[in-house]
């Protein structure tokens, strides 16, 4: 069978048909033409790029300063239809979806792939969702492809567990999170894809996840639930202008991924609602989240690398990571927190311009016995905080293992973590820094930071911790000399 042609192809086709037939291409030629990229698109300066195969960034903590590269050097790939006139456009209505908010959609989302994905070679290939309300159960991506949300249109999670079928633990958590055994798979699924674009015109995206949250509520849960956007193994990934609300889960979940760009999105999700995280890269290289306003029940972002043994042994860390920009709240958890899932080691990590309120903590390092790996290269900056119970906050001993494989002499190593440029108003407890009795949390430097609000005495409260402070009030504790020598450490003249 003939391959299908893009829709200019088949304008050019038509002028060679019988005269009847011309008049009707050229309405067809103006109806397609409304789904034209250069119309409806809109993304950052730096998409697409000419330097497609340059060498990945390098995000390097620097005690002084945390200027880093924009967003445009982790996208190291091209967006699969800019540039190119003869990329595949097509409705999701095109294959038969209806956007009532009642017919699923789920076998309409399914077959668009699947038909798209034959294009991935010939210059890659477009689903756009007008607006409407589009109820669908679980569907997967595939490379080459961007999926486009018009401006009114709301993707629908279904209600239906069944439409969210079971797939394999990551063999880096060794089960499911929450529950032995396999995980539901998430509304919108990547594994193994390149040059992948989710965007459009502020569309949205919801979980409808109440009723996942009321099955962790009343322990009915049979298995972990699923994720609202994961990728998986994937690489030169852009999520852009969208909104996301109630996840079942953690809400966008890049896992064994590079080249991840997750820009100028909105996440909600009801502050009550459990483990519903905003942005977790895990496992994961090159890695920007900027431009993000996020309200969760968890953490607003958190950066993960497995779990006690299993992460150990698949030893892939989440470097170069950039979170720059952030805002939100969440009256449990931090802004920005850093494990406790960590085992395959996190390194090189930028936090700028961070603004936080109302919530537990402003950023948070979590880790334990048995989680071994490390925490190592972690510059934090510009951070503004209100209402915030406890600013900055180290933490151990959550008791949290898959299995009674862990081992409780696997140790995480913790060590060069700068916070620098704080400022904190309505402030609850002066920082908290616990580190590990035969594990000390080492070149902890902190510098320029201003927490108001305690009541007095206002003092930190640090356990197995070193480093250095400067400028910073109230006074630390004495862990954190500022002699001579700590200082140089932190800071290398």
């Amino acid at each position: 069978m003939e391959a299908e042609k893009p829709f200019l192809g088949t304008v050019r086709s038509a002028l060679s048909k019988p005269s009847w037939i011309i008049p009707l291409s050229v309405l067809t030629f103006f109806a397609l033409s409304s789904l034209q990229p250069t119309t409806i698109l809109r993304f950052p300066t730096w998409v697409p790029r000419e330097d497609a195969d340059s060498p990945a960034p390098s995000t390097e903590a620097n005690p002084e300063t945390t200027t880093t590269t924009d967003c445009s050097s982790f996208f190291r790939g091209r967006s699969p239809y800019l540039g190119n006139k003869e990329v595949l456009v097509k409705s999701i209505v095109d294959f038969g979806g209806v956007g009532d908010g009642i017919t699923s959609n789920t076998g309409a989302f399914r077959a668009a792939v699947d038909h798209l994905k034959t294009f991935a070679g010939d210059g890659g290939s477009m689903l756009v969702v007008p607006k409407g309300r589009w109820l669908t159960g679980s569907f997967n991506l595939t490379s080459n492809f961007t999926l486009f949300l018009e401006k009114g249109a709301l993707l629908l999670g279904s209600q239906d567990p069944r439409e969210w079928p079971l797939i394999e633990a990551l063999p880096s958590y060794g089960r499911g999170r929450e529950r032995l055994g396999g995980r539901h798979i998430s509304l919108i699924h990547g594994n193994s894809l390149e040059n992948v674009v989710i965007t459009g015109q502020n569309g949205s995206i919801d979980g409808q996840g109440r009723m996942w949250w009321e099955m962790w509520w009343n322990r009915t849960l049979e298995h972990t639930r699923g994720h609202l956007l994961e990728f998986i193994n994937s690489r030169n990934i852009l999520v852009y202008n969208l909104t996301f609300l109630n996840s079942p889960f953690w809400t966008i979940h890049p896992v064994y991924c590079s080249d991840v760009v997750i820009k100028e999105v909105t996440i909600l999700s009801p502050l009550h609602s459990p483990n519903t995280d905003g942005i977790d890269p895990d496992s994961s290289t090159n890695v920007c989240i900027e431009d993000c306003y996020i309200e969760s029940g968890d953490d607003l972002v958190a950066v993960k690398s497995g779990w006690d043994q299993y992460g150990i042994t698949m030893a892939r860390p989440s470097s170069n990571i950039v979170v720059r920009r952030v805002s939100g709240t969440t009256p449990t958890c931090s802004g920005v927190g850093i494990g406790s899932e960590m085992s395959g080691g996190i390194t090189n990590v930028v936090v700028d311009d961070l603004r936080v309120w109302d919530s537990a903590a402003g950023v948070r390092i979590k880790t334990d016995r048995g989680r071994g790996g490390y925490v190592t290269n972690v510059s934090i900056s510009n951070m503004v905080l209100e209402r915030v119970k406890i600013p900055i906050r180290f933490s151990r001993g959550a008791n949290d293992h898959p299995d009674d494989g862990w081992d409780p002499k696997a140790l995480p190593v913790v060590k060069g973590i700068y916070v620098t440029n704080v400022t904190g108003v309505g402030v609850q407890r002066a920082p908290l820094l616990e580190g590990l009795e035969d594990a000390p949390f080492d070149s902890i430097c902190m510098k320029n930071i201003t927490l108001e609000g305690m009541r007095p005495p206002a003092t930190w409260q640090c356990e197995f911790v070193s480093g250095a402070a400067i400028a910073v009030s109230p006074s630390p504790c004495p862990h954190l000399e500022s002699n001579r020598s700590s200082v140089s450490l932190c800071w290398p003249s």
